[in-house]
């Protein structure tokens, strides 16, 4: 799913350019024709995802210094570019203490708009990832954090937004790496226990023999090394929110006392000799199948039920391939800044290669994709060569990314996409022209030459210029030639660059 940019304006005529500028760029345009409807629309309780707003600064009713004074007042951050006919000091010092992050005059050419949307999508991007780790550092993540345009996840996202509004147990099950710990922090910062602690222990990566101290505590002298006094991670988190990681892990004679500790609201050290009353939300999480667990004998039945009461299955990211592009634009904002690079995007080529992954290791895998491609790349733009580790993997299909070269036929011309991270489609790989019609005959020259610009288009991301100058024509012919073959062909999308 492209990221989806509101266009605020009550010229009719400039709508409709803005638009076809947005689509070239590979995002979603959302049109409201005034001032009012674009707040309406931003701070509806069931809002859409909006990325970014172009919006006109001069219009009736609400202007665009009204609507950015709203969006202040509702905590929007949302990256705001205005556009105006007058393009005076005084208006761009006002939108932009206002809160606009870039300022345009109309009208607008496609490759000013296109950099001045990927400059505010980056640094979206970049305040939401500093949020992210500021917000978790400091347990106070919440469901606006997680970073999902899937409608297959925000059936999940209300599931887990109604559970944190209580202190039932959860247990989140999911594949390794699809952010299992990260919707444990998203419930524990949107309940009433975000004040308190939230301990994360990953049963997996305990000793057997620690277990029961670890979890329960121990006294000073209870065995061997126990040379100080241990609380236990359940009285660490008295009053918060204890995350069970890998619960399937746990040993047999671990899960007896856990239930106990469960059922009575109480834990016992390790050679202690009275128990202690702890207030605890349990979240416990696991990548194995527990119902398989309990009838192999592996995982007590009892304490099975006791943990399965709001079950939240996160689905793999081969289920949910809208989210790529949005992650991995988060992630290269993230990695770009550490790394201290200056890399603008990742090519829509290479976009599209990712999302036709499958990716086993989830979430996980992808940001080490990024996080490796941003170190090692020698270019301001990652493209398909930034990802070598990838080349070999096949898609949903069984199909390896572009293993054909891509014939452009009339009927089936490519989608513009922009050289930004989120396209429509996938970028040819290769063109390879047809000659011969499906009955042998020679094809019109017209038709070819037509195929031959939509196929340059697609190349050069929109750029009309850059398409100009490869076929060595005027824009002007250019453009008329697109009118031509629009006129010629109802089916054509006669859209045109304004810049």
């Amino acid at each position: 799913m492209a990221a989806t940019i509101l266009i605020a304006d009550d010229d009719a005529v400039q709508r409709r350019l803005v638009e076809n500028m947005v689509q070239k760029c590979g995002y979603e345009p959302l049109i409201v024709d005034s001032g009012d409807a674009a707040v309406a629309l931003l701070t509806a309780p069931d809002a859409q995802a909006i990325d970014a707003v172009v919006l006109d600064l001069v219009m009736p009713g609400l202007d665009g210094l009204g609507v950015l004074a709203k969006m202040r007042e509702a905590g929007l951050g949302i990256p705001v570019i205005v556009q105006t006919a007058h393009g005076g000091i005084d208006n761009v010092v006002s939108a932009m203490r206002a809160g606009a992050q870039d300022f345009v005059v109309k009208p607008v050419g496609f490759e000013r708009l296109q950099v001045s949307l990927r400059n505010a999508l980056n640094t979206s991007a970049l305040k939401g990832e500093l949020q992210r780790i500021r917000h978790s550092r400091e347990g106070r993540l919440t469901f606006a954090d997680i970073i999902t345009r899937s409608e297959t996840m925000a059936a999940v996202l209300r599931t887990a937004q109604k559970a944190a509004a209580s202190s039932i147990p959860v247990l989140i099950e999911g594949e390794s790496g699809v952010g299992k710990e990260l919707f444990a922090r998203a419930i524990h910062g949107s309940s009433d226990r975000k004040s308190k602690a939230f301990v994360a222990v990953n049963c997996g990566a305990i000793p057997d023999n620690l277990v029961e101290s670890i979890l329960f505590g121990h006294e000073k002298g209870a065995f061997t090394g126990a040379t100080e006094r241990h609380m236990g991670k359940f009285v660490e988190a008295s009053g918060g929110t204890l995350f069970l990681d890998e619960i399937g892990e746990l040993p047999l004679a671990a899960q007896v006392k856990l239930l106990r500790a469960l059922q009575e609201g109480t834990v016992e050290a390790v050679g202690g000799r009275k128990p202690v009353k702890v207030d605890v939300r349990i979240i416990s999480a696991t990548n194995r199948k527990l119902l398989d667990l309990v009838k192999s004998g592996a995982f007590r039945e009892d304490l099975f039920y006791r943990l399965h009461v709001l079950p939240l299955t996160i689905p793999p990211l081969r289920m949910r391939r809208e989210d790529i592009p949005h992650l991995l634009r988060h992630f290269l904002a993230r990695f770009a800044a550490e790394e201290n690079r200056t890399i603008t995007g990742i090519s829509g080529e290479a976009v599209a290669h990712l999302a036709q992954l499958d990716w086993p290791g989830n979430i996980r895998q992808l940001e080490n994709a990024v996080y490796r491609a941003v170190v090692l790349s020698e270019s301001d733009m990652l493209g398909l060569t930034d990802f070598p580790q990838t080349a070999g993997q096949a898609t949903p299909d069984g199909q390896l990314p572009h293993s054909e070269p891509l014939i452009v036929a009339p009927s089936a011309a490519p989608s513009l996409v922009s050289g930004s991270e989120i396209p429509i489609a996938p970028l040819a790989g290769a063109g390879s022209l047809s000659m011969l019609t499906a009955t042998g005959e020679v094809r019109p020259l017209e038709e070819m030459e037509n195929e031959i610009i939509r196929f340059a288009i697609s190349h050069y991301r929109g750029q009309m210029s850059e398409v100009a100058r490869r076929l060595k024509i005027g824009r002007s012919t250019l453009y008329r030639k697109l009118d031509e073959a629009a006129a010629s062909d109802p089916a054509e999308g006669g859209a045109r660059d304004v810049s």
